[in-house]
């Protein structure tokens, strides 16, 4: 074992993880490191988010998924700085590993578009911690109203806002629309939860800027059919204790909700090569760095321009999971001498969820929205979810929510805190 070529995987992600399955088919050691100890299934956060699940219902731990592959370990830990001359990797902890070919896969964070103090007042949606911390506030918005004393008080706990018209966007405001006009309605005495006021505030001319004009029409419909405040060409100017300011409008909420943007891991600029605008870096048509070819780059900070169908490839799973895989076919290639063939993009289209049946999908050719698009949803996501017992899971919890319109994890785990104090500490993006 010790004479075979050493892969170092940076995240335990969409692309992360697809290359050390991958690669354990090789004559290969494999050492795989995340900051977390369990894969997060990021596109159902938000029901994370919205109390639809739990988290165990759409995370795995790392250890658990590798546990049959033997030249794979895992280590947990987070990786400080990648030294590309000495060819290693060094963790917070002081610790580092020499590699001969390292794939990063770091993922990406929320982007508050150089307003960094945003983040405590408006959390994003990249992680567990974020999706607990949304449920929390969520909950605590409709707890605090119960108790308000004055009606412009109310008024200010029951307007919930979500900034950024993006897929996760509409997602979370559909399911914030269906806790306030189904699940909760008759848990309160002193206020009524389908007087909430549920907004989706978008900086460009429409909402799912990347779908084709005639869904992201449909969306907007849907979503005005549940009850939710679209607002388009309304770009946020300040995030305020109690209220959000968007150009003239200022708009009285308590809860905010961010979903405008992202930005790739701080980790890329150590590599000290050509970063786009959004810290990603140019790959090669084999997704490795310029001039580094035992470094390989996939998913969100991977900036691919190498495919005349697209400007630039999304920083979504299905792109991350394609470029694992192909990742470990070009090492493989290596180790039997044989060149490399360039990485191409299977386009399998996009989906967004808006409510209860209904849903748009694009899926090239075809596209269509409503129930028929909201069943390939669910099928699909089952499809791609980690391990038969989540499966089962969420397929039993969406099954019992859609007959009763229940939601079973409506659990504020926190401790309860007084207004003044009510905004945690959160830590730093990383």
């Amino acid at each position: 074992m010790t004479e075979r070529p050493h892969v170092v995987i940076v995240g335990g992600g969409f692309g992360g993880l697809e290359a050390a399955k991958r690669l354990s088919r090789l004559p290969l050691r494999v050492t795989l490191v995340d900051r977390a100890n369990h894969h997060v299934f990021q596109p159902l956060l938000y029901q994370v988010a919205t109390a639809a699940l739990s988290p165990g219902d759409i995370s795995k731990p790392i250890r658990s998924v590798l546990r049959r592959r033997r030249n794979v370990s895992v280590l947990l830990g987070e990786v400080a700085r990648v030294d590309l001359p000495a060819r290693t990797v060094h963790l917070v902890d002081g610790a580092a590993f020499a590699w001969d070919y390292l794939v990063l896969a770091p993922g990406s964070r929320h982007s508050y578009f150089a307003h960094p103090e945003w983040e405590v007042r408006a959390p994003g949606l990249k992680t567990l911690e974020d999706a607990l911390e949304i449920r929390r506030r969520v909950l605590l918005a409709f707890e605090r109203a119960e108790r308000a004393e004055t009606s412009d008080e109310r008024r200010r706990h029951l307007t919930l806002v979500v900034v950024g018209g993006g897929p996760t966007g509409v997602e979370l405001v559909g399911a914030l629309a269906e806790i306030k006009r189904y699940v909760l309605r008759r848990d309160f005495r002193r206020i009524d939860p389908r007087e909430a006021t549920v907004m989706l505030l978008e900086g460009g001319p429409r909402i799912l800027p990347t779908y084709p004009v005639v869904l992201s029409e449909r969306a907007e419909e849907a979503l005005r059919r549940l009850g939710v405040e679209v607002r388009v060409e309304t770009l946020v100017g300040a995030i305020e204790p109690g209220a959000v300011v968007a150009g003239a409008l200022r708009i009285p909420a308590d809860t905010v909700i961010w979903a405008a943007g992202n930005v790739t891991s701080p980790l890329l600029r150590s590599l000290h090569v050509a970063l786009d605008r959004q810290g990603r870096v140019e790959v090669e048509p084999d997704c490795s760095v310029p001039g580094h070819r035992d470094v390989f780059v996939v998913g969100d900070g991977a900036a691919f321009r190498h495919d005349r169908r697209y400007p630039s490839l999304p920083g979504i799973a299905p792109v991350a999971m394609q470029q694992g895989r192909y990742v470990a076919r070009a090492i493989g290639d290596d180790l039997r001498a044989r060149p490399r063939r360039p990485f191409r993009y299977a386009d399998k289209g996009q989906l967004a969820v808006i409510g209860r049946g209904q849903a748009v999908a694009d899926l090239g050719r075809i596209r269509m929205s409503g129930f028929v698009a909201w069943f390939i949803w669910i099928f699909l996501h089952i499809y791609y979810l980690i391990g038969f017992a989540n499966r089962v899971l969420v397929l039993f919890q969406w099954a019992w929510s859609y007959v009763t319109f229940e939601r079973g994890a409506r659990l504020i785990t926190s401790a309860w805190r007084p207004q003044a104090s009510a905004e945690p500490s959160r830590n730093p993006a990383p």
